[in-house]
């Protein structure tokens, strides 16, 4: 029995571009909360407010790239635990062992991401849904897929509710929470800016960690549904015989395209303030977003896989595939590259929109340049490679065989 992972041979191109693309989108989203209270004004129901290029940037991610970029690495999250099981059982290991030890992994990954560095974590949410696979794996596709959906349907209906509460309520609670909120932001920026690190870790430990903790399973249940949905994609063989299925992605690329539309308009509408819900406008804006980010999920995913189709889109966006083998390193990289510049050089609530997000962009195009030269010369980034050392309980060889160049059209294990 040969207790290692998968080979270079196996790995699916078309997979690790998509990963790598929604790695980027991500960075988009959590760049704004590395440099600005952002957590601190959504708990007290209140939104960023920006002004010229700064606001119209804040429509575009709303409407494009919030809530849509997280779903994508979900679904193939799904996916990969799909192909994982599947190929383990193949090679006759103990996928269930393996799989429940690689998710421990990621659950000490998560949990010390969260509490040393950032409360935006999701890798110990992904961990706790992502036992629940497991009662999944041998189910048929259709039950997946009722799952799935109706746990998106669940979702939706709860965010929908919130238009019902009395606006009297909403107000209250507004002016109950107002002056506690002055002071709350007040404190919550000086720490930011002015603690030192077992300061700042303490009082994270108070304000952030708890509450991420008490959100755990409402944060799971979008978490789980695209798990699912990738489950499901897996289950048909989709990513394994994309040319057999050619037609099936042509309509859902078709059909979420006619979806998203009519939803970006009455979202756009939302955040210019043109359809006014007045104290419940957040509500209507988070619902749309949701709305959005499942429509748009399964679009971009769909147009990609059939651009990926073409030889010339390969190599165009190669680079993107590498760094998305190496997601979980650059996610970590990520967070720790930002903190650092922004909480440990004192640039925190000193930062636009645009600035952020331009050293988002230049940030992330220097780690998809390091990955492609790491992954050159060694197998796994640095943290995939303890990921799986910890999974087959022995440490994997790290650098790749001199005799066996990485091949242009292989990667490495998932």
């Amino acid at each position: 029995m040969n207790n290692s992972p998968i080979t270079g041979k196996d790995r699916i191109m078309t997979i690790d571009i998509i990963r790598g693309f929604a790695l980027f989108g991500i960075f988009l989203v959590n760049m704004p909360a590395f440099h600005s209270p952002i957590f601190m004004k959504s708990r007290y129901g209140q939104g960023m407010e920006y002004s010229g290029v700064d606001y119209w940037l804040d429509v575009l991610f709303a409407l494009f790239v919030e809530m849509k970029f997280f779903t994508i690495f979900s679904f193939l999250f799904g996916l990969g635990f799909y192909i994982f099981m599947n190929r383990s059982e193949e090679k006759g290991l103990k996928c269930k062992a393996l799989y429940l030890r690689r998710i421990f992994a990621l659950l000490l990954f998560g949990l010390i991401h969260v509490v040393a560095l950032w409360f935006g974590d999701i890798l110990h949410t992904y961990a706790v849904a992502g036992v629940f696979l497991l009662f999944f794996y041998n189910r048929k596709l259709k039950t997946i897929l009722i799952w799935a959906f109706s746990l998106l349907v669940v979702l939706n209906l709860l965010f929908a509710l919130n238009l019902f509460i009395p606006r009297e309520i909403i107000t209250e609670m507004e002016e109950s929470t107002a002056g506690g909120f002055a002071g709350s932001l007040e404190k919550y920026v000086e720490v930011y800016q002015q603690a030192g690190y077992l300061e700042w870790v303490s009082y994270r430990l108070g304000t952030e960690v708890g509450f991420v903790a008490v959100n755990l399973i409402p944060a799971s249940i979008p978490v789980f549904a695209m798990f699912l949905c990738g489950l499901a994609a897996g289950k048909a063989g989709l990513f394994h015989h994309v040319s057999s299925h050619l037609a099936f992605i042509k309509r859902i690329r078709l059909i979420t395209l006619l979806i998203s539309i009519p939803l970006i308009a009455v979202l756009a509408l939302l955040k210019m303030d043109i359809l006014d819900f007045g104290v419940k406008q957040l509500y209507a804006v988070q619902l749309f977003k949701s709305l959005t980010g499942t429509s748009l999920c399964f679009l971009y995913i769909s147009v990609l896989t059939l651009m990926l189709q073409k030889e010339t889109w390969q190599k165009r966006l190669r680079s993107l595939g590498y760094a998305g083998q190496m997601a979980l390193t650059n996610y970590l990289m990520q967070t720790i590259v930002s903190i650092v510049f922004f909480v440990g050089f004192g640039f925190y609530g000193n930062v636009s929109l645009l600035t952020g997000s331009i050293l988002c962009i230049l940030i992330f195009a220097l780690q998809m340049l390091y990955s492609t030269y790491w992954l050159k010369h060694y197998r796994f980034g640095p943290f995939e490679w303890l990921w799986r050392s910890i999974t087959y309980m022995r440490f994997q060889q790290l650098k790749q065989p001199e005799e066996v160049p990485l091949n242009q059209n292989q990667n490495t294990p998932i």
